[in-house]
């Protein structure tokens, strides 16, 4: 029996979730749901409908689990707590600063409906929150250190696109060369989020557009850009159109510690993403934490969960018996 999953949405993450899906044989997407209309949208799996978001509640129980694709600055916030009443719910709501408000919100909605939310799925956060927290607790004595890019972040980019007179953008998260040096070295430095990365837009405005006050908001915006030095490029369609079309990303988690009895002894612990695609990696990771979510739900868990919470286990379509065999 398959696990059936919808999907809200239907960006550059939500088309990587649908191919992810496709390399899962007990994985199956049932519906796309839109706030646009249902019939400008073409969705490349054979057989399978899109629907207004109004008709959603009409599959309450046609759904095991509903991938929210929207992004983080308007869309998560409201729309995660508000389907968690109806559905298991996950999400990639990637606004650090926010995560613990977002977690109490959808903890509270999941819960009074029995349903499991897992929230802030991705690489970072995500699986790089992973790795920090094991690190840490292999190695007490040390410093993290995440540097992301050079790369696309979707989640900047779409707050760029999110402001008046904006037709479309790409942000990219460029790591600051010194910075990363100094980590491998096992310097242990202490940095600004300044001094380890800059930010480079590449905006495409509304003809008329006030193009000062675009370039205002983009480096006042709080958590997105206000911490850091960023560069804003106005130029056309059909540049960013040629230039900017990809969505590569990746980066890396460092952990910097130290064991023995007088700390004698330096480690470094790097795990590293190279993506030609930031939104199918991020849908593949999404589409194996769907997985999870059904599998807790099934077992009688609810609330808002994280990456901390789910056994590694239920990421696995194998059982635990041929995951021993194979992986361990």
């Amino acid at each position: 029996m398959s696990i059936k999953i919808g999907i809200l949405g239907y960006g550059n993450l939500s088309r990587g979730v649908e191919s992810a899906i496709k390399q899962n044989d007990d994985l199956e997407l049932v519906a796309v749901f839109t706030r646009r209309n249902p019939e400008g949208v073409k969705i490349k799996t054979e057989g399978v409908g899109v629907y207004s978001v109004d008709e959603i509640e009409n599959f309450k129980d046609k759904i095991d689990v509903l991938v929210l694709g929207g992004g983080s600055a308007t869309d998560l916030p409201e729309q995660t707590p508000k389907y968690a009443k109806l559905f298991n719910v996950i999400d990639s709501f990637d606004t650090h600063a926010r995560i613990p408000e977002h977690f109490e919100n959808v903890d509270k909605a999941a819960k009074e409906a029995g349903k499991v939310g897992i929230i802030s799925i991705g690489w970072d956060p995500g699986l790089f929150s992973l790795l920090r927290m094991v690190s840490t607790a292999v190695l007490p004595e040390g410093n993290n250190y995440t540097f992301w890019g050079k790369g696309v972040s979707q989640g900047h980019s779409d707050a760029i696109r999110r402001i008046e007179g904006v037709v479309d953008a790409r942000q990219y998260t460029i790591p600051v060369d010194a910075a990363v040096e100094s980590v491998r070295n096992a310097e242990n430095p202490t940095f600004t989020a300044r001094q380890q990365h800059t930010r480079e837009c590449f905006v495409v405005a509304e003809e008329g557009a006030d193009l000062a006050r675009i370039e205002k908001e983009i480096k006042e915006m709080p958590n997105y850009f206000e911490p850091y030095d960023t560069t804003v490029h106005f130029i056309s369609k059909e540049e960013l159109d040629k230039n900017h079309a990809s969505l590569p990303h990746g980066g890396f988690v460092i952990r910097s510690g130290k064991t023995g009895f007088e700390k004698e002894n330096s480690h470094i612990v790097e795990f590293n993403l190279k993506l030609d695609s930031n939104p199918e990696f991020t849908g593949s990771v999404i589409a194996a934490y769907a997985r999870a979510a059904y599998k807790l739900n099934k077992e009688g868990a609810s609330g808002a969960k994280t990456i901390f919470d789910i056994p590694v286990a239920y990421l696995s379509s194998k059982s635990a018996e041929e995951l021993r065999k194979t992986l361990l």
